[in-house]
């Protein structure tokens, strides 16, 4: 069995009660459950719909996703998580050249990488060597002024936690914003490569060996192995192309707002909804969401 889900942004409700009705009725489906007023619904299907990608496109210019995934072991023992771009809403190594006055050149170095267009692990050298000399004290100025969680993110942490779920934080960021947003949303660890300092500033380097993307299928290995789960059992969520080996390796494989490159390359692609679109796709519903978040 199949469970069909379609969702969109909670802060624009969309979703249209005849919309689910008509998709069932066109693909077979079993009746519709409302997991949110105007925000997502699911239905059971018997086989997977052959003109899925089709439907999927069409929705997009409705501001709704739809999933399409296996209905048993949807709910997730764990979830492995990106920052940069997912869990937070800016690319930290971005809002730091900023501060240093290199804003434009590293966004443009970013988004190659982040597109698959330039190897991550020189594209963050060469960005962070244009951070010599910033001051340490720029992070926590950063951190404060500059860096926003994405919305939905304290109720996926809270309620898959509450459910009894892992959460681990890996980025190809840096320790000094993984430490912060982990402790903020209650992640159980976090991984991530270390900013040297000297003197207070920044060195220009950053400590090897570089994590990017094999450290991030590494990370889903060791935890998983350490946990006694499966990586069947993992929910994986990113948005960047080193976050690809991650999220096809994962049980789901969610590219949230992800690059096109990206998202092409995933069976569960959000465009829409926030990060409370991972909690409808495992059929929560939004009356079982946990809410508290620590920090």
């Amino acid at each position: 069995m199949f469970i069909a889900t379609l969702l969109c942004n909670p802060a624009n409700p969309v979703l249209d009660p005849a919309l689910p009705d008509s998709l069932r009725n066109a693909w077979g489906g079993g009746a519709v459950t409302w997991l949110a007023p105007g925000i997502a619904a699911e239905f059971p299907l018997a086989e997977m719909p052959g003109n899925r990608w089709d439907v999927w496109a069409d929705l997009q210019d409705s501001g709704v996703d739809l999933v399409v995934q296996p209905q048993e072991g949807r709910r997730k023992k764990m979830l492995l998580a990106d920052m940069d771009s997912t869990m937070i809403q800016q690319e930290c190594i971005d809002e730091l050249a900023e501060e240093a006055g290199v804003g434009s050149r590293v966004k443009e170095i970013t988004a190659r990488a982040m597109n698959g267009e330039l190897d991550f692990e020189g594209a963050l050298i060469e960005r962070v060597g244009l951070l010599k000399d910033l001051p340490e004290t720029v992070i926590a100025k950063v951190l404060k002024e500059r860096i926003t969680l994405m919305p939905g993110g304290a109720q996926l942490l809270a309620t898959m936690k509450s459910a009894g779920a892992y959460a681990a934080l890996v980025s190809g960021g840096f320790t000094a914003f993984t430490a912060q947003v982990a402790a903020k949303l209650g992640f159980d660890e976090n991984r991530a490569n270390t900013l040297l300092v000297q003197d207070g500033k920044l060195t220009g380097e950053a400590a090897r060996p570089i994590l990017g993307r094999e450290a991030k299928v590494e990370a889903l290995e060791q935890i998983t192995a350490r946990l006694g789960i499966s990586e069947a059992d993992v929910m994986a969520v990113g948005d960047g192309a080193n976050d690809l080996g991650m999220l096809k390796r994962a049980g789901a494989g969610v590219a949230l707002h992800a690059k096109p490159s990206v998202a092409a390359e995933c069976d569960i692609r959000i465009n829409h909804g926030d990060l409370t679109a991972l909690l409808y796709i495992q059929g929560y519903a939004r009356d079982e969401f946990k809410d508290a978040s620590k920090g």
